[in-house]
């Protein structure tokens, strides 16, 4: 009898330890699929925006335009530097993404004056060679994937 409750509790052990594990690789599938939807935002804004800088600097719609999408911006990179939920094998390229983020954040913040965008800020700054290396971040945090 005592060998069978000494099974049993090592078959729980097992289980929980299993559970535990199984837990973790969601957890880190989850990250992952966050921080690639916040890589693939900004992706997308680096391709888009220098096309809309060029027109908002005779064009009021342009301009309007590229400001909602430097505030949105601002929203999204703030979100993702206050996310809670990192998977232990994932603080590493966690804290590097936060950091190139809140570089951009501060990039933004340049550019943006009392919510009015200055353009010719935005031609100057580094935005976007921060976002491409924000980007290049992205086969690490593919790697954690796999």
């Amino acid at each position: 009898m005592r060998i069978v409750k000494t099974l049993l509790v090592v078959a729980v052990s097992m289980f929980l330890s299993g559970c535990s594990f199984l837990g973790e690789v969601n957890e880190s599938l989850d990250y992952v699929n966050e921080a690639t939807t916040h890589i693939d935002t900004l992706n997308t804004f680096a391709e888009d925006a220098p096309q809309l800088v060029q027109e908002a600097i005779s064009d009021t719609a342009a301009r309007e335009e590229l400001e909602t999408q430097l505030v949105s911006l601002q929203q999204d990179i703030e979100e993702f530097i206050n996310l809670n939920d990192v998977p232990s094998i994932a603080e590493n390229i966690h804290q590097e993404l936060v950091d190139k983020n809140e570089l951009l954040l501060s990039e933004i913040n340049k550019v943006l004056e009392d919510g009015q965008i200055a353009v010719e800020k935005l031609e100057e700054s580094q935005l976007f060679q921060t976002v491409n290396e924000v980007t290049n971040l992205m086969n690490q945090l593919e790697n954690l994937g796999q």
